[in-house]
């Protein structure tokens, strides 16, 4: 299969290259400038040229700004943007491609379980209503605007990625030299939930969702066994040997980081992933402590 890749280049990409190989695909990296040996040249704010895309039987669309920043007006409609135009620009050249050669057949793009907002312990399935804040609008136009590739019959699937527990990135990283100098300790309350997935699976249900016609649609890609702020805290502070008696004060998030802090930080959202239990797709980490384990080792 041969899959063409945007974003080929973030945490999430350059470890779904060597597994698409590894699994006898051919990746193809979208790039922005001037393309190289298997790349594809794109601008995500221009058309796409659909004759771009042939050969290709699959798209996976992980390109986007990060959301980590002092967020200023202008800083959210970058975020916003960079999400919406490239997904838009994506689906639309899917959509004429698909019509023109009937390739590709499967679009899948990412998205985040921010969609639901901050929910409280009410346990969200991929049929749940959308939430409120600005990544939660954002998460809901990011899907909405893959709705050209879907509506020409391309299989898309958005994938509402959890907290990734990745060993060189994702939300685990920054969090390790606080704890282990024993400064760690519950955020907020620490009753909020955090629905997290580990790195291992956030490429395997990517590979999963190439080869399972029966998803499309919203998939919530989370393990399955959201947990309590204060539980995941517990577990890092048991695996590090360190104490967790500092905690930081939801007044103090919201004071210096203010509406990030807010919905990154203080937003409880209980996700269980539905559809990826009924297809039954194999976790490869479903345990909280284990998959910590797993990742701090490969620190």
């Amino acid at each position: 299969m041969r899959v063409l890749i945007s974003g080929a280049s973030g945490l999430i990409g350059r470890a779904l290259t060597p597994a698409l190989i590894s699994a006898g695909h051919t990746p193809v990296a979208l790039v922005r400038r001037a393309p190289r040996a298997n790349e594809v040249q794109w601008n995500p704010g221009e058309r796409l040229d659909p004759k771009k895309l042939a050969g290709a039987d699959a798209i996976v669309h992980l390109a986007g700004k990060n959301v980590a920043g002092r967020w200023t007006e202008k800083f959210k409609q970058g975020v916003l943007e960079s999400r919406v135009q490239g997904t838009r620009t994506l689906a639309n050249a899917a959509a004429e491609a698909y019509r023109q050669s009937g390739q590709p057949r499967i679009f899948i793009s990412a998205s985040g379980i921010s969609y639901y907002g901050n929910r409280g312990a009410e346990l969200l399935t991929e049929e749940s209503s959308p939430g409120q804040g600005f990544l939660a609008e954002v998460s809901q136009q990011w899907e909405d605007a893959t709705a050209p590739a879907s509506d020409a019959g391309v299989r898309v699937v958005n994938l509402r990625i959890g907290v990734v527990l990745a060993h060189d990135g994702g939300a685990l990283k920054p969090m390790l030299l606080p704890f282990r100098l024993g400064l760690g300790g519950r955020i907020g309350s620490g009753k909020q939930f955090w629905s997290w997935i580990s790195f291992d699976d956030v490429i395997g249900v990517a590979l999963f969702a190439l080869h399972n016609d029966s998803l499309r649609g919203p998939v919530n890609t989370v393990a399955p066994g959201a947990v309590r702020n204060e539980e995941f805290v517990r577990a890092l502070g048991e695996e590090l040997h360190r104490p967790t008696i500092f905690p930081l004060p939801a007044w103090v998030v919201r004071t210096f980081l203010g509406e990030m802090g807010e919905e990154l930080l203080l937003t409880s959202t209980r996700a269980e992933p539905a559809k990826l239990e009924t297809a039954g797709y194999p976790f490869a980490h479903a345990e909280l402590r284990s998959t910590i384990h797993t990742a701090v080792r490969r620190q």
